[in-house]
């Protein structure tokens, strides 16, 4: 799907701005047509996601997808791509006021997966889209958050342990995916599967419907 205006095509594709192979797959089931814009080896592309102290999830999620969003604009131009709206997108999982980004090991992941054990957590997915060519050709951006509640049953210790052997849980907020074999383990979810998943599909239709009506 071409991005569209009132006077014709306007964009022929999106960039997404995601190492994510879960954002590719949600961005063509709904049929939008992409082009990688990933970042380089001269870029700390994990640095942009250090917490602050005291920062609450939702600020930190949305600080982060925007930090993602001016990454990836002066990327573009530093390469000297042509002009397309840049799409990205940043999750995270919060048990309260606790942010639980992707485990930094297997005894990381461990903790991460007892905290949540038969436990209602929030998932939050920040997703921005930005044109530097929007309306009468001044630069344009948005954002919009999804926030989902996720209830897992109780875990054992044993099957804690074999799902962090299989691997699953890393590069994970939260040290899982929920499309995944932990998905046995979902007792309830309220809010966007997509979301969870890491790009809540509604959301980005609705941000790049906007786009289309220019």
């Amino acid at each position: 799907m071409a991005i569209d205006g009132p006077k014709g095509p306007r964009h022929a594709f999106v960039y997404l701005a995601s190492q994510s192979p879960r954002r590719a797959q949600l961005l063509a089931q709904i049929g939008v047509a992409y082009e990688p814009l990933l970042p380089g080896a001269d870029e700390d592309a994990e640095g942009l996601e250090h917490e602050r102290a005291g920062e609450l999830p939702l600020a930190y999620v949305q600080r982060v997808t925007l930090a993602k969003l001016e990454a990836a604009r002066r990327r573009r131009v530093r390469r000297g791509l042509p002009p397309a709206p840049i799409l990205v997108a940043d999750t995270t999982v919060a048990l309260g006021r606790r942010i639980l980004g992707k485990p930094q090991g297997a005894e990381h992941a461990q903790r991460m997966l007892q905290a949540l054990s038969g436990r209602t957590h929030r998932v939050l997915t920040a997703v921005a889209v930005a044109d530097d060519a929007g309306p009468d050709g001044a630069p344009w951006q948005a954002l919009e958050t999804s926030v989902s509640r996720v209830r897992l049953a109780p875990l054992s210790d044993d099957l804690i342990a074999a799902y962090v052997a299989s691997g699953e849980p890393f590069g994970k907020a939260g040290a899982y995916a929920i499309q995944g074999r932990i998905a046995a383990w979902v007792e309830h979810l309220a809010g966007s599967y997509s979301g969870v998943m890491g790009l809540p599909l509604f959301e980005t239709a609705r941000l790049l419907a906007r786009l289309q009506n220019w």
